[in-house]
């Protein structure tokens, strides 16, 4: 039975956080509200829009709740995100991945027909041709220069390609030229300030060439896009890009814990996405056993954290796919909750159907994962 079903029951019943099946994915509300204030008020202040990455969260609820507060729309990294957020009323959406097969292609013109504001990104000139031959007949197609900010993941790789590009959009009938994106996600979870602060600056300088020479040939972005949350502050302070797509600043997770993201030491934003769990074994002297593995969080960013439920010194592992241990010297005992905190925020939230919003200790709704294994 989907997380939905099982605890529709409990939603504003008291102390209902306690009666969840476990493991459980877990949002505090109030932490929440307050994390979409904080970034919707930074970017008001230094004059950014903003528009966050679904890719974080792939919740309809959570888009509402950040347009609510001032995004001028979402990115999403794939197709299926994007028509996923869209039938449940999303608008404003952006790929931040290029689209390039015939059949996507038509999925995406499809959904340009059916939005009000739909762009994509484009780093090689058969996508473009391809993208324009399919936005025939319909609302131009607003595509975005991609540039490759050094990963070699995706992008143009030179200046010259980025005009070539630039040019080729905007020559096109069917095709909007919406200008640029440059999103540096190796820098972002540098944890000394200085460090990615000098490592973002570089990268600036990097893209300040691309920006010199599309201007040179009349071709000058409107609209710079990229950025991250741990990032946000040095792209403002640099004032290159015009729109933020920060993501990760909603949950926060053990990797961006360790970064100091403003220089000022203190987080800005808090820890609002958990899991709970429950001790479902206790024999071991100095360990037991929660019913939290490898299906409930992403692997790639090392072991959980423990927020609450278990001494100081608990330390949580991997024990197998549905198991995890707690070790420690000040345990609890059998079927005792234990939360955690997320290690990478993103990739945990696809492996569930839905989060229970919390206020306090009461269940104040369940949201659906709404795009959870959309990506194709």
């Amino acid at each position: 039975m989907a997380s939905h079903c099982l605890h529709a029951g409990l939603i504003g019943q008291p102390g209902s956080r306690d009666r969840l099946n476990t493991p459980a994915l877990i949002l505090d509300l109030a932490a929440f509200e307050r994390n979409v204030a904080r970034m919707a008020d930074f970017a008001r202040k230094h004059g950014l829009a903003l528009r966050p990455h679904a890719k974080s969260h792939k919740s309809a609820d959570i888009a509402r709740a950040q347009i609510a507060a001032g995004a001028v729309g979402l990115c999403c990294a794939k197709l299926g995100e994007a028509e996923a957020l869209a039938a449940e009323g999303i608008d404003g959406l952006h790929l931040t991945s290029p689209v390039v097969t015939p059949p996507a292609i038509a999925r995406l013109a499809a959904l340009s027909r059916r939005l009000t504001s739909l762009s994509v990104v484009a780093d090689h000139p058969a996508a473009v041709d391809a993208l324009g031959s399919a936005a025939q007949g319909g609302p131009p197609l607003t595509v975005f220069v991609d540039i490759d900010p050094g990963i070699r993941r995706t992008g143009v790789a030179s200046a010259n390609d980025a005009v070539t590009l630039a040019r080729l959009i905007a020559d096109c009938p069917s095709l909007r030229y919406g200008g640029v994106q440059f999103y540096c996600g190796a820098q972002q979870h540098i944890q000394n300030f200085p460090e990615r602060r000098e490592a973002i600056a570089e990268r600036t300088r990097y893209l300040s060439k691309y920006l010199a020479d599309l201007a040179a040939a009349g071709l000058a972005p409107k609209v710079v896009t990229g950025g991250g949350t741990g990032s946000h502050a040095i792209d403002a302070e640099l004032g290159v890009l015009t729109e933020l797509q920060v993501g990760s600043y909603i949950f926060m997770d053990r990797e961006y814990a360790e970064c100091d993201l403003d220089g000022g030491g203190a987080m800005p934003f808090e820890t609002a996405l958990l899991v709970d769990a429950r001790v479902i074994s206790a024999n071991a002297i100095g360990l037991i056993t929660i019913d939290a593995g490898l299906k409930a969080f992403a692997t790639d960013a090392g072991p959980a954290t423990i927020i609450a439920g278990a001494g100081d010194d608990a330390r949580y592992r991997f024990m197998g796919d549905e198991h995890g241990a707690v070790m420690g010297t000040d345990l609890p005992g059998l079927g005792a909750r234990i939360t955690l905190g997320t290690p990478h925020c993103d990739p945990t939230v696809n492996l569930y159907d839905a989060y229970h919003v919390i206020n306090g200790e009461d269940l104040a709704a369940i949201w659906p994962v709404t795009a959870r294994g959309r990506s194709a």
